[in-house]
């Protein structure tokens, strides 16, 4: 049976021009090469599985190559590159730092560095995951890597440069190197393929792109463990099935049922995705990814971020169409916040639950943005959508209508005063149910108006009749005005906002009522409680303005505020001994004779 060899060792880069996504790099190193400006020191750095070894190994033999070609590369026929390609050239040396990485290993290295090449022009020594030298090896390296002798060249490979000292870094030439582009991988696995008589469908590709997260061997792995479940023929199905990915089919058709503020739908897909064996946290995080790759497909200009195929890209352009941006931003942020939490979350499940149910609610007309947590509870939106008899509720409008041209008359006088508070926050719903529709009347003050020698008499008369006439219906229908009924929760978010809303000149006076909390007495009134003599003055005067606010924001008319101070708390000194004696003593005489009995003295 033939030897196998993996596809990374197998397609591995002979020369600059078949490297995979390093272009500029390349073009660097093949100019300092041509124009013969060679640093004794380079530092290839970046992530696992990007090139850096390969790179190395590729100018390590170009440099040595006795015919190298008019575009900078290496011959692959002098005798040089055919010992390298061979593996028993004696010009190049790889080390692997984690296991050389004592000072005694260092100092063997010098001795050889000091041999000059028998063959070729330079010795290079390649050490590998040069991060894991310790303290002592660096330093004993130090005076070599800044003097070598002229033949000799280090090039340096790590995937932590910050691990690396300083001292270290500033002898070399340090060369980044990035992660492999989505694109890149693609064609890179599809010449594989090719090469190796393999049908590979574009959106399986694309996948194990993805899953390779930048790194061309890790890709390379992947594609052989594929081919060798699919058998040669590589499907988009066997792929997910193979790598457990989670079919983005699952996050399109939930996509649309929380569009469409479907929660038991959603719910039930949930169960699917767990039942399949995937996790919550993997559900969610592919959830917030693919909210991410809506958002971006939502803008031309931003459609080159989407890294899919060109299959899938239409699907996502189409159904971003359907999507208001606002809804992305904030089930984004949902979905960031439950994949934040899950790892501390006792039951997990239903932290996702709940964010699916947060992420239909965002859908609905009046969905206002319930991620903040900040205001004081709301009316639930309907989750479960139902099919109800409308008879009563037709047959009671007529009723509710009525009653709420009654209340408007009587709440109009009640909050005109209040008008400048609550202008601060008219852009927030009330917390409380809205059961009847209000039409304002404008009810006007006995001599606001005035007296106008320019207006006709007429309509002097005709407007304090109508002024007349909205005041007698104010009072006759007092009493069917309905004040709401509130909790403390509600009372201390507005007390804030009144805080908040304070002058910039009451800046002082804004922190201290921010850590006031209003408490309860009865349904009606609440009590306030100061330090001292001085903030209860000011508080004082603040009450009318605090209860029109209230009245206003509440629905009540009835609310009341009261101030109090709180009682100094009383210093209570260490007693001494004998002090604690005579006190004891006046509770119990019995322990002075039981003292004199014993003869006993207190020290």
């Amino acid at each position: 049976m033939e030897n196998y060899i993996v596809s990374a060792r197998k397609y591995r880069p002979a020369t600059f021009e078949s490297v995979v996504g390093q272009h500029a790099l390349t073009i660097t190193l093949k100019n300092a090469i041509a124009t013969g400006k060679l640093a004794h020191a380079y530092l290839f750095c970046g992530p696992r599985g990007v090139g850096k070894t390969t790179c190395a190994r590729i100018f390590a033999k170009t440099i040595n190559c006795q015919t190298p070609t008019a575009e900078g590369e290496a011959c692959n026929q002098c005798e040089s590159c055919l010992a390298f390609n061979e593996q028993r050239s004696y010009n190049i040396h790889e080390l692997d730092a984690a296991s050389n990485n004592s000072v005694e290993d260092i100092r063997s290295l010098i001795e050889q560095v000091r041999i000059p090449p028998q063959i070729g022009k330079y010795k290079v020594y390649i050490i590998d995951e040069v991060h894991m030298l310790s303290q002592a090896a660096f330093n004993a390296f130090l005076k070599t890597l800044e003097e070598p002798p002229h033949h000799a060249i280090f090039i340096l490979a790590t995937t932590e440069k910050h691990k690396i000292l300083p001292t270290i870094l500033s002898r070399c030439q340090i060369y980044d190197f990035n992660r492999i582009g989505i694109k890149d991988t693609i064609d890179h696995l599809q010449y594989v393929a090719k090469l190796e008589h393999i049908n590979a469908e574009p959106e399986a590709l694309t996948v194990i792109a993805q899953k390779a997260d930048g790194g061309m061997r890790d890709a390379l792995s992947i594609f052989d463990q594929v081919v060798s479940f699919t058998g040669g023929n590589i499907t988009y199905k066997s792929v997910i099935e193979n790598l457990n990915v989670l079919d983005y089919e699952y996050y399109f058709k939930l996509t649309d049922l929380l569009l469409e503020n479907k929660v038991p739908e959603s719910m039930l897909l949930f169960n699917d995705v767990l039942k399949k064996g995937f996790d919550g946290s993997h559900f969610i995080t592919g959830l917030s990814s693919h909210f991410r790759d809506l958002l971006v497909s939502k803008d031309p200009s931003t459609l080159q971020l989407l890294e899919v195929g060109a299959g899938i890209r239409d699907r996502y352009k189409e159904q971003a169409q359907k999507c208001d941006q606002k809804f992305l931003y904030r089930a984004m942020k949902l979905c960031n916040d439950c994949d934040l939490n899950y790892r501390a979350s006792k039951n997990k499940r239903l932290l996702v639950e709940l964010t699916l149910i947060q992420c239909a609610q965002l859908t609905l007309p009046d969905a206002d943005d319930a991620s903040g947590g900040r205001g004081p509870k709301k009316i639930l939106k309907p989750l479960f959508t139902q099919q109800a008899a409308s008879t009563d509720a037709t047959q009671s409008q007529p009723q509710a209508k009525t009653a709420a041209a009654q209340t408007a008359a009587t709440a109009a006088p009640q909050l005109q005063g209040t008008s400048t508070a609550g202008s601060m926050n008219a852009n927030r719903p009330s917390p409380l149910p809205q059961t009847r529709e209000e039409k304002k009347i404008p009810v006007f003050k006995a001599g606001s108006l005035g007296i106008s020698l320019r207006r006709p008499l007429h309509e002097q008369q005709a407007a304090e009749k109508q002024e007349a006439k909205a005041a007698s219906t104010a009072v006759q229908n007092d009493a069917t005005y309905e004040d709401y009924i509130f909790n403390e929760k509600d009372l201390d978010y507005y007390w804030r906002e009144f805080a908040a809303a304070l002058p910039k000149e009451e800046k002082a006076n804004s922190a201290r009522m921010m850590n006031m909390h209003p408490h309860l007495l009865n349904d009606t009134t609440f009590e306030v409680t100061v330090d001292n003599d001085m903030v209860e003055k000011y508080m004082v005067q603040l009450i009318p303005s605090v209860q029109n606010h209230l009245r206003e924001r509440l629905h009540n008319r009835k609310i009341t505020m009261t101030v109090r101070v709180s009682a100094p708390t009383e210093n209570i000194r260490a007693y001494s001994h004998v002090e604690r004696f005579q006190m004891m003593s006046k509770k119990n005489p019995n322990l002075l004779k039981l003292k004199e009995a014993l003869g006993l003295e207190l020290s």
